[in-house]
């Protein structure tokens, strides 16, 4: 970030890999990798992706490769399965999944700022009659032509 103020990223990856400790006991316990898949996403993951709308548009490119180079090495350590995308795309589907909470949900708190939706109402006349309208075909374009001349 900028020089004044400490990058809150750092204290992010700190704290995560501090987390890491907690799996490698788990590990040396014999913990299932399955089982160690969940405790991965229920702790190190789940505090990746806290609030991540919210800062995600203020990490920069270096800070998301520093994020991507702790989620590969925790994947190396087989701390993750593969499947984990990189963090780019996590904090995109965050901010798909708010946003999409924020729509549906007329009584959000951020939902007057948003603009207002408009309805498309046609206003087509009414038909004189109430025969089915025959499909376009090349058969019909040239029958006409043909009746043309």
């Amino acid at each position: 970030m900028n020089g004044s103020r400490p990058c809150q990223h750092s204290k992010l990856l700190e704290t995560c890999t501090r987390r890491l400790y907690v799996l490698r006991v788990l590990r040396q316990h014999r913990l299932s990798s399955t089982s160690m898949n969940d405790v991965f996403r229920a702790t190190v993951l789940a505090k990746l992706l806290y609030c991540a709308s919210a800062w995600s548009g203020f990490c920069m490119a270096v800070d998301r490769e520093r994020l991507d180079t702790f989620i590969r090495r925790c994947k190396r350590l087989r701390y993750s399965d593969d499947d984990i995308p990189e963090v780019a795309e996590m904090f995109e589907s965050t901010d798909r999944a708010l946003f999409s909470r924020i729509i549906r949900n007329d009584g959000h708190a951020l939902q007057h700022y948003l603009p207002e939706r408009y309805k498309l109402e046609y206003n087509l006349r009414p038909r004189q009659h109430n025969k089915q309208l025959l499909t376009k075909t090349t058969e019909l374009n040239n029958r006409n032509c043909a009746d043309a001349v």
